[in-house]
């Protein structure tokens, strides 16, 4: 596993059965493993990385040097990531990276999602946890297909787990691929898994300013699920304000507000699915344009604020997060 984050190495399993294929990154392990993760953005953004003598933890090496080692892992991870996308887009398979904090809903979610689309989609899923089977098994008892990583240490899936785990999961075409990430909101926006989007889940009992504590996720994700909206009469949480707080960091996000547990918003969220999985469709082989287009999938009522007559350009992302080849 990469260590730009300060992740275990050599922990990984599939279904139970160790990942004895090396991460690429691993050649830099004995130079990178004291390097902890400052984002990965462009010097002067949003953002921008801090890499100052105060916030090394690799004494031996300078700030430049970190920086450079980060860039080569995922400049490595981005070679997976684009070969993931290359054969989603070959078997028309729309792919899904959904991102959350632990706990806010992700698994009953896509229990329900898949549930929902069992006669007008196949789903099949891949599941990162540190540990246990467990949502994998739940996944399973519906009757899609699902593959278990476990990351041991790590708090990320990266590009390279999901490649292995598409050989054991092998989707059908025009299939749908839901990968549920683990629970973090920091280091999984900084890899890409190959997905056509990142969904970002946040659950009303977390909080609306997380949009503002965690920018770099809401600025990677291309739609934000605002679930368990049927807990919203017993808390104080603000819906409008957390909105915003999400347009302020990412003006092009698209917010739909769902309980995974009641059913609401479901309609809306189901009718997004399979509007990209009819695109994947219709453009098998394009791997330059499904999977990199923000505005692929039909954006939902009200995702964009009242202010706005169309949705606007999702702001530009340094290509080290996005995997793009130019």
């Amino acid at each position: 596993m990469c260590t730009t984050c300060g992740c275990g190495q050599g922990e990984t399993r599939l279904d139970g059965h160790t990942m004895n294929d090396p991460h690429p990154a691993d050649t830099r392990a004995e130079e990178s493993h004291q390097v902890r993760y400052r984002g990965h953005a462009q010097p002067g953004s949003l953002l921008q990385s801090r890499f100052t003598p105060a916030h090394a933890h690799a004494p031996s090496l300078s700030a430049a040097r970190m920086v450079q080692i980060e860039q080569d892992i995922l400049g490595l991870n981005n070679v997976y990531a684009n070969a993931n996308r290359r054969r989603f887009a070959a078997h028309g398979i729309l792919s899904l990276n959904l991102v959350s904090s632990p706990g806010s809903g992700k698994t009953t979610l896509l229990t329900r999602t898949i549930e929902s689309l069992r006669d007008r989609l196949a789903v099949s899923v891949i599941e990162g946890d540190q540990q246990t089977s467990n949502d994998a098994e739940r996944i399973r008892a519906t009757g899609a297909r699902a593959v278990q990583i476990n990351t041991g240490k790590g708090c990320h899936l990266d590009a390279h787990m999901v490649a292995h785990a598409l050989e054991r999961l092998a989707p059908a075409d025009g299939s749908v691929v839901m990968i549920e990430n683990v629970g973090n909101l920091v280091c999984p926006a900084a890899f890409d898994l190959g997905e056509a989007h990142k969904v970002v889940v946040l659950s009303v009992t977390e909080g609306e300013d997380k949009p503002l504590k965690y920018p770099d996720m809401f600025h990677a994700a291309s739609v934000m699920l605002l679930n368990k909206v049927d807990l919203l009469p017993y808390l104080q949480f603000d819906v409008a304000r957390c909105i915003e707080y999400a347009h302020r960091v990412n003006p092009g996000i698209g917010v739909m507000q769902i309980s995974a547990s009641r059913g609401d918003g479901m309609e809306e969220w189901l009718a997004w699915i399979e509007d990209g999985a009819r695109a994947a469709r219709q453009s098998p082989g394009n791997a330059a344009e499904v999977g990199r287009r923000p505005g692929q999938l039909k954006e939902p009522p009200g995702a964009v604020p009242a202010n706005a007559g169309t949705r606007p350009g999702r702001p530009s992302l340094d290509p080290c997060l996005r995997g793009d080849d130019s």
